[in-house]
């Protein structure tokens, strides 16, 4: 929201990011592995129900504003939402804000790259080519480096093998994914059944590390998430990658790297 504010976005966009992540359930995108939405996009799937169940409706209606009219066409806020590998709000806000609470930037670097965004024709771009490099460095190191870590991996793949089990097991229902992620933990520890014991024990005891196409014992793939941010030069866009040869080389590099996957394997049997 405070993204989109900066850049001048309208009251509804901002009213529109607020609430754009609002119906990830516990997990996050744990759910789409345990559902099979290669896309990663069941909270954008289930977001009207949860929305109209919500006290949003009645809200916005009090301020004027229609909910309908807001929420349910992101495709009007492009600050907001764009196709990668673009920048827009939500992609800038995950990145700057997991990275800084991580360690691996700091506070004064998200606030040195925001203040070199700025808005072109509605859409989010970068007024300096290397605040622009800087960001695609940094991208790759949440999108390979954090999401792609060999633990991150392993451990997504088997707590949404427990999920699976227990939505079949009826240990769990899928409304209880609305609920927070200690609740459902709670409820798998409670379910007494042995075999969710066996997994959840193989979940937070395991040791990994980053295996190869030979010597694996789990492979895990991952969505495919690029960065090329415009850059405003001359009163022009140009991606980056015209820009930069680093840029350029790192998205390369990122992209055989996803597509590859990671292979992992474990340090000791538990």
């Amino acid at each position: 929201m405070m993204l989109v504010n900066k850049l001048g976005g309208s009251l509804e966009e901002q009213v529109a990011a607020l609430l754009h992540d609002i119906s990830h359930t516990a997990f996050s995108h744990v759910i789409d592995y345990v559902l099979g939405y290669k896309e990663e996009n069941y909270h954008e799937i289930i977001y009207e129900q949860i929305v109209v169940r919500s006290s949003i409706p009645d809200t916005l209606q009090k301020a004027g504003l229609n909910w309908e009219d807001i929420l349910l066409d992101e495709s009007q806020w492009t600050l907001l939402e764009q196709s990668a590998p673009q920048l827009c709000a939500d992609r800038v806000d995950y990145t700057l804000r997991d990275l800084y609470a991580y360690g691996d930037i700091t506070l004064q670097e998200a606030q040195y790259f925001s203040n070199q965004l700025v808005a072109f024709d509605g859409q989010m771009v970068c007024n300096d080519p290397l605040a622009a490099e800087w960001f695609v460095n940094t991208y790759y190191k949440e999108v390979v480096g954090f999401f792609m870590d060999p633990l991150n991996m392993f451990g997504n793949d088997q707590l949404a093998k427990t999920l699976s089990f227990a939505l079949q097991k009826d240990i769990l229902s899928i409304e209880d994914f609305l609920k927070e992620d200690e609740d459902v933990i709670h409820l798998l520890e409670e379910s007494g059944d042995s075999s969710i014991t066996s997994m959840l024990h193989t979940l937070c005891n395991s040791k990994v590390e980053e295996g190869t196409l030979s010597c694996y014992d789990v492979h895990q793939t991952t969505k495919t998430r690029l960065i090329d941010p415009l850059v405003v030069v001359s009163s022009q866009l140009v991606p980056v990658s015209n820009l930069s040869a680093n840029a350029k080389m790192l998205t390369e590099q990122a992209k055989e790297t996803i597509e590859k996957g990671i292979y992992i394997k474990f340090c000791s049997k538990q």
